[in-house]
């Protein structure tokens, strides 16, 4: 199984990433419960060998991103952050998609400043705005790409059709829709992504921890000594190689559990039985 995937031409990362979403307050809203213990999971995180950190300006609003520049900055030369911008917040819970070309220019500078970055390496359109021609938002990032302020660009929530529409205006370099053991109405959007050179970066990578599934896979979790949320990792590593994961915590004892994920092998009854699991 490979450990490593690269994005576009540019960076090459472990499959085996974190989510920073958690590390924000009940809602995505505001400051996390222990503002000292998220610190921590973030320097964790590159002691553990991790180097691709997900974010997005939307987490907090922009706390998730703060976060990460006071935990990390100066960066580690390895590192790749990728953050997003397409959401407007009005308060714990509430997302409203924004993807006025206005709104998104201002968002990246936004993000910009609080990673302390000059270029951000993976910016991502959180969603797609139904109230805004698709066209006029990946127009501003192209634009914006072109002005190095974004080295590379992915999309969020997306069918094949939006990707292909994408595609008339930058390269794609990864996908991020919902999908785990448990939800794969995604299924088709993965496998373009694999064929065409495409991350594709699962969130809610297990579903929750979503009971009935997890029910199913206790007994293979057994089997190799582990818990069903590695087992559900380990199953996503394995089910795709252009997989990215990005499961997100709050706890350092969290963090270490899920990098154990990227050591087990799962042999191919184990692959047979989790692959008919029903979604």
């Amino acid at each position: 199984m490979k450990k490593t995937l690269n994005l576009g031409q540019h960076f090459t990362v472990n499959r085996m990433g974190y989510g920073g979403m958690r590390l924000t307050g009940e809602g995505t809203w505001g400051l996390p419960a222990d503002c000292e213990e998220a610190i921590q999971v973030l320097k964790r995180t590159v002691e553990l060998g991790i180097n691709f950190i997900d974010t997005a300006d939307a987490y907090g609003p922009n706390v998730n991103e703060e976060l990460i520049a006071e935990a990390l900055y100066p960066y580690p030369s390895d590192l790749v952050i990728g953050t997003k911008g397409g959401y407007v917040r009005s308060g714990p819970g509430k997302w409203a998609k924004n993807g006025k070309p206005e709104h998104l220019r201002a968002a990246l500078e936004g993000s910009l400043k609080r990673l302390k970055k000059e270029s951000i390496q993976l910016y991502q359109l959180h969603r797609i705005d139904p109230e805004v021609p698709r066209e006029e938002s990946f127009k501003v990032l192209q634009k914006a790409q072109e002005e190095g302020l974004i080295q590379l660009l992915g999309l969020s929530e997306v069918s094949i059709d939006d990707i292909k529409a994408a595609q008339g205006f930058f390269e794609v370099v990864s996908v991020q829709n919902r999908y785990s053991i448990g939800v794969r109405n995604w299924e088709p959007e993965l496998q373009y992504c694999k064929e065409n050179g495409i991350a594709f970066i699962p969130w809610y990578p297990m579903n929750a921890n979503n009971v009935d599934t997890m029910k199913q896979i206790e007994g293979i979790a057994q089997k190799h000594k582990a818990s069903p949320q590695q087992i559900a990792l380990a199953w996503l590593l394995q089910h795709a190689e252009n997989i990215l994961l990005i499961p997100g915590t709050s706890k350092v004892a969290h963090l270490e559990e899920n990098v154990v994920a990227a050591n087990i092998v799962l042999d191919a009854e184990d692959v047979k039985t989790l692959d008919a699991i029903e979604a």
